[in-house]
């Protein structure tokens, strides 16, 4: 507001500009309570109603926010889907619809499906009453401010090469392209998306800038339906068909198929089908360890490892806003962008985020039990939370790795492969991350035999030791452990550890050692 001037509500509870799908700036006196209306977020709802002493009359209520049309609301629900009336709670709320009450990153709340600015003074009208109490107690929704919607245009827009193999061009793609042509083709394959979200590290990254964990794997989930095989083997051909459209000009695209850009381009293909997860993982190589990891998730049962790396960020709102808007993006005009922490809490993992702390549920169900992460946060800096509990929780990691990766070659395998992931440009991060997960497992490993337990350690041992001769480093004597005792001889007094050369005796020959040739 300006002064004492009131905003004026429009009929429809919609800007004019909005309905145009234009982003140029309103009329004062249309103007929202934050004095703009190009940012994308909810109409400011009117002012609560008093109690009604009397029935209420029979003619049809105003049109305000939610007496909106058909046609009004369908546009709200592409614009961003952040006005949708339909959702009272937050499992089942739309994309950009957040709970009540505000985040580390919020700037709205969300009553009934619709946003309010913060001071408004909603308390006392009986729907929001309702609401507030019905949602007091989901809080992993936060609605990101500009900040973070800033940082998050950075990596959406970021040029990312994909190496190919051989011969095979370097492709340069932004997240942002690869969404809205995977997207597009799958919903002309007729696969329907209901949203796309960015995960892991880079989410984190987007949420707190110097978070300790850096932006490294670019996660990309795709909600879609996957019942059958077709759809599974459809989604696969939609991806690797949609790398044809970023290879260099002059590149003859007829004679390459799928099967040769799978070969080229990715690098890791995963398939899971049961019957608490149906999800395909596509990774496309990066040497630099910044794979672009596209991940189809039909049911998942366990979406994180710790607090940290829970947060899901829904891309849908500023796709919809690089489709629509012919303007840049800034401060004054960006889209509402909802983000959410699966571990449960928003607020407490955020906390957790900024503080470098490590918290975690359950470990016992995660594949590999979250050993290898757990020791990467450590390396780190991160701190347990509660240092009693995470003693247990080390068993519980330590356990279910060696249930799933019993083989000595296995694990050898996914140790290797992990470095080269996680620790592709920090070399002398290699070493330390070793005996630090040596340390664990050596102090929380309770599953093993006694021989299986030194295989293990040794395994570690040597991959450390092969890290220092890679980096031609000689570490220091206090930080070198000896795995190997010396033979009982060699407390002998009378043995020598030095072997003396002595020139070579001669002796002379008493007959020829060869026969001259008559």
């Amino acid at each position: 507001m300006r002064g004492s001037r009131e905003p004026r509500t429009l009929p429809s509870g919609v800007c004019p500009c909005r309905a145009e799908l234009k982003f140029s700036p309103c009329p004062v006196g249309a103007r929202g309570a934050e004095g703009r209306c190009g940012q994308v977020s909810g109409p400011v709802l009117p002012s609560p109603p008093a109690p009604a002493t009397t029935p209420p009359p029979t003619k049809p209520a105003p049109e305000g926010p939610a007496n909106r049309s058909e046609g009004e609301l369908q546009l709200s629900r592409d614009f961003g889907r952040g006005w949708q009336t339909s959702a009272s709670s937050c499992s089942a709320r739309p994309a950009g619809c957040a709970p009540s009450g505000r985040g580390p990153g919020g700037r709205r709340v969300c009553v009934g499906g619709l946003q309010l600015l913060p001071g408004f003074p909603w308390q006392g009208h009986p729907e929001m009453a309702e609401e507030s109490s019905s949602t007091r107690d989901c809080v992993s929704f936060s609605v990101l401010n500009w900040d973070q919607v800033s940082r998050l245009h950075e990596v959406l827009t970021e040029v990312v090469p994909i190496h190919g193999r051989g011969n095979f061009p370097t492709l340069e793609i932004t997240l942002k392209d690869i969404v809205q042509t995977v997207r597009g083709r799958l919903e002309e394959a007729g696969i329907k998306v209901q949203d796309v979200r960015l995960n892991g590290s880079a989410a984190g990254h987007v949420l707190v800038k110097d978070n300790g964990l850096g932006c490294k794997d670019l996660d990309l989930i795709f909600h879609v339906a996957l019942p059958t095989e077709a759809e599974f083997q459809l989604v696969r051909d939609v991806v690797l068909c949609s790398l044809l459209n970023f290879l260099p000009e002059g590149v003859n695209k007829l004679k390459i198929s799928p099967v040769t850009l799978k070969e080229a381009y990715v690098q890791k293909l995963v398939k899971v089908c049961t019957d608490t997860d149906r999800w395909s993982l596509i990774s496309l190589s990066n040497k630099n360890g910044r794979n672009v990891e596209l991940k189809f998730v039909d049911s998942i049962r366990r979406q994180f490892e710790f607090s940290v790396d829970s947060f899901q960020i829904i891309l849908d709102s500023l796709l919809f806003f690089y489709d629509c808007s012919s303007n840049p993006i800034s401060e004054h005009l960006h889209p509402t962008v909802i983000g959410e922490s699966v571990y449960g809490d928003f607020e407490e993992a955020f906390d957790h985020l900024q503080n470098r702390l490590i918290a975690t549920k359950n470990p016992e169900e995660i594949r590999g039990g979250g050993l290898l992460k757990y020791s990467n946060l450590l390396v780190r800096d991160f701190r347990p939370t509660d240092q009693e509990e995470i003693k247990t929780l080390e068993r519980y990691m330590c356990s279910r790795f060696f249930i799933d990766f019993p083989d000595i070659l296995e694990q050898q395998r996914k140790l290797e492969t992990y470095l080269q992931n996680h620790f592709a440009e920090e070399e002398r991060s290699k070493y330390d991350y070793l005996m630090t997960l040596r340390r664990v497992v050596n102090e929380s490993t309770v599953c093993l035999m006694g021989h299986e337990r030194r295989q293990t350690l040794n395994l570690i041992s040597l991959l450390a030791l092969r890290v220092l001769a890679e980096q031609n480093i000689i570490p220091n004597a206090t930080n070198v452990t000896c795995y190997y005792q010396p033979a009982p001889y060699v407390s002998d007094g009378n043995f020598n550890n030095y072997y003396v050369a002595q020139p070579p005796v001669t002796y002379s020959q008493p007959y020829p050692t060869w026969l001259p040739c008559n």
